[in-house]
């Protein structure tokens, strides 16, 4: 749980008030002109009323810039950024010719994998001449080519599961798996701060839908004993299936999940585990298995095991892993595999060579050392971080670790005085987080160097003292003399 200074909520709160203030004292007068001028046709009602996108007219587009920047380049550890210009106080943005070469603090590429790869790269090409770009099909039809079953066993194998299923788009992964997997009569219970694939995949189910506080298993067992004392709404009946989900690492707070004792509760009140390791799995863990290998939570007290290629493998899709009954049974009722159009072959062989790498197949120790050079670079990072007085959420050895901004103004100032000092953030406000907690969302990769990191620890250090996000003291600086004693600046 986040505590914020009441100084900050304070002036945060200000913020906004003049904000919507003034937007709305603008859209009075844009109403007055729109009467004025009128030019809607006739029996014809608005397609968007003036409430339904004030957040977005009068907000959002006076800081647009900061936000869906486009890149010139594979997100590497630099990356180029092309520049962009607006006529119309930020309601269009146009491209330029320009491009900007930038440290990559954006990307979740935490192997590296997203770039040109030794061992990956050439053979993602050599299966452009044995296949094609894409199947031009669903998984049912004929999009299962030999690549697509190679790649279910080797997913099955990293995760520690009996069998796998993969799909063609992360997002989909959850929000077409959990309705097939629940639906009425049954019990949801979700973080209060899981992704909205899982969200929209529980209300789709039609099962009933509670939500425990964040991380927090105390609440979950709340929670679960609660709903089985109650039953169904109205009838009261047992509920037919309890399913709890969680995330491995979450990803606006960094924050492991507390596997242990999720699963523990769960096995006590027979209630099924769902587990979310989009920014987990091959980012985590000795030899990159997750939170499972990380936490020391055996992978068969794990339910559904759910995960993406997006992010470690430098791929696309997303996989769930489980029982042989349960892949089984997706395979015959799961709309994603049934209509929606199947990995694309090289897509395909580029997850099968990275995990091949990260279990040292190709022959390198190159697997290890990215694991080893992620955690490394993590940890350094976040503890930085903390010594110069910034507000880090998340734990040691998550790659994802945001910056605590607040106040709506800091957000535009923080993304763009980075991007002048060639650092590129992520900076994330409502409604992806709650209104009071704007942060800069750092992503940690295995391809910085340490000295990519300290130099973006110098710029965001002078960026925090102009924008003044610094909320806590600085540890003093220690500098060892010649005579072995310490000095502290």
């Amino acid at each position: 749980m986040i505590t914020i200074p009441y100084l900050t909520a304070l002036t945060t709160y200000f913020s906004y008030g003049l904000l919507f203030a003034f937007g709305q004292f603008r859209d009075f007068f844009r109403k007055i002109f729109d009467w004025w001028n009128s030019s809607n046709r006739q029996g014809y009602a608005p397609i968007c009323l003036g409430n339904e996108d004030f957040y977005t007219r009068r907000l959002y587009l006076r800081i647009q810039d900061c936000f869906g920047r486009p890149i010139s380049s594979a997100p590497d550890a630099w990356f180029d950024v092309v520049e962009r210009y607006s006529n119309d106080h930020n309601k269009t943005l146009k491209r330029t010719d320009k491009v900007k070469h930038c440290l990559n603090l954006g990307s979740y590429n935490y192997l590296g994998f997203a770039a040109a790869d030794e061992y990956c790269t050439p053979r993602a090409i050599e299966s452009l001449k044995l296949f094609s770009p894409s199947t031009s099909s669903a998984r049912a039809d004929g999009g299962t080519t030999a690549l697509h079953k190679e790649l279910e066993e080797y997913v099955a194998n990293f995760v520690g599961k009996p069998a796998a299923i993969v799909f063609g788009m992360g997002y989909v992964t959850n929000s077409a798996i959990i309705p097939v997997l629940i639906g009425k009569g049954g019990l949801i219970i979700s973080d209060s701060l899981n992704h909205s694939s899982i969200i929209n995949g529980a209300r789709g189910s039609g099962a009933t839908i509670r939500v425990f506080q964040h991380n927090t298993p105390s609440h979950l067992e709340n929670v679960l004993r609660e709903q089985i004392a109650e039953g169904q709404p109205r009838t009261h009946r047992p509920w037919k299936k309890i399913i709890v989900v969680v995330e491995g690492i979450y990803s606006m707070e960094g924050e492991l999940c507390k596997l242990p004792e999720v699963v523990s509760i769960c096995k006590k009140y027979k209630a099924y585990v769902y587990l979310d390791e989009a920014h987990s799995i091959g980012a985590v863990g000795r030899t990159g298995r997750g939170v499972c290998e990380l936490l020391a939570v055996d992978t068969a007290d794990v339910d559904v095991m759910m995960g993406t290629f997006t992010k470690s493998f430098g791929s696309c899709g997303g996989y769930i892993a489980g029982s042989k009954e349960l892949i089984q049974f997706l395979k015959y009722a799961c709309p994603a595999h049934l209509y929606g159009t199947s990995i694309s072959p090289p897509a395909a062989q580029q997850i099968i060579s990275a995990i091949k790498v990260i279990l040292g197949e190709d022959g390198s120790s190159r697997g290890a050392q990215k694991l080893a050079r992620i955690r490394e670079n993590s940890n350094f990072f976040r503890s930085e971080l903390q010594k110069m007085g910034f507000e880090v959420l998340g734990d040691n050895d998550s790659p994802i670790m945001p910056i605590m901004l607040y106040n709506p103004s800091k957000i535009p100032a923080f993304s763009r005085e980075c991007l002048k000092q060639n650092v590129a953030v992520v900076t994330v406000g409502f409604p992806a987080t709650p209104l009071l907690l704007g942060r800069a969302r750092i992503c940690i990769s295995a391809s910085h160097s340490r000295e990519d990191l300290i130099n973006a620890l110098e710029v965001i250090s002078k960026v925090g003292d102009l924008v003044g996000i610094k909320y806590f003291p600085a540890e003093p600086k220690k500098e060892h003399r010649e005579d072995g004693t310490i000095k502290l600046d």
